[in-house]
């Protein structure tokens, strides 16, 4: 286990030694697991639950009799008071999401908090590249999009910071081809990131649902600028228009996998 988070260490403890029982029961092997959420996204309160996300590999028997096989599992704990999820997909369901352009599976992929890896998680990472066209800025356009909307019915903070987020990991794709979900990290990297973030990212981890203090059409007019930003970021973006050769490469990764288990 090679995990580290940027709170003080309640989560990080309980998460330590819960995980590894968890790991153990899983009727089919774990792939990876890692942390995503406040957690991975650099602004987490005390109170924020571990999103754990990975995928798990099917045996074989699995995939081709009549049973529909368990794509997706979910398993949710506490441990010391603090509210732990695990979900994970099948290696061929996470890679066929891989392939459809969505930027969160490649966020749990890249993850710098690692809870549990393997061989497989480590190919997986290194054809990342290959994955990322200049579309990955509709998911984060999108994304942004419906955290905006739940802020202006909640006023909550989170929400707000997550379409600052979700826009900044757009932008930074666009223009670096590196997956980076990390706000505090791309408030560094993205000239237009607005100064008034680094308050809020502390106010954030005062209060898990707290409200946001500011006004409204001055945050409205920041993420409507980001999003311009974005829409010239994907204009100018070196990355491709399609991920010609990932299809095969992946394929061939699931079919090493499922041999290796075998």
């Amino acid at each position: 286990m090679t995990l580290s988070l940027d709170t003080a260490g309640t989560a990080g403890s309980a998460l330590d030694a819960g995980l590894g029982a968890v790991v153990a029961e899983q009727p089919d092997p774990l792939l990876f697991a890692t942390v995503s959420g406040a957690h991975l996204y650099g602004f987490p309160s005390r109170d924020s639950d571990v999103d754990l996300r990975g995928a798990h590999l099917l045996p074989v028997d699995a995939l081709i009799g009549l049973r529909e096989p368990e794509e997706t599992r979910s398993r949710m704990w506490d441990r010391d008071g603090v509210e732990m999820d695990l979900v994970t997909h099948d290696l061929r369901k996470f890679v066929r999401l891989m392939l459809r352009r969505n930027g969160y599976v490649l966020e749990q992929l890249t993850s710098p908090l690692v809870a549990h890896t393997t061989e497989t998680h480590a190919e997986l990472i290194s054809l990342v590249p290959e994955v990322l066209t200049h579309h990955h800025a509709h998911h984060y356009r999108g994304f942004a999009g419906t955290q905006w909307r739940l802020f202006e019915r909640s006023g909550e903070l989170k929400p707000l910071l997550y379409t600052y987020r979700a826009l900044l990991t757009g932008i930074h794709l666009m223009r670096a081809g590196e997956v980076q979900a990390h706000l505090p990290t791309l408030v560094g990297e993205v000239a237009e990131a607005p100064a008034r973030l680094p308050d809020l990212v502390a106010a954030k981890a005062a209060a898990e649902h707290g409200l946001a203090e500011v006004a409204v059409e001055d945050v409205r007019a920041e993420t409507e600028a980001l999003h311009g930003v974005l829409d010239e970021a994907q204009a100018a973006s070196g990355l491709g228009e399609a991920a010609v050769r990932a299809h095969d490469l992946l394929h061939d990764l699931v079919v090493r996998a499922r041999l290796r288990a075998l």
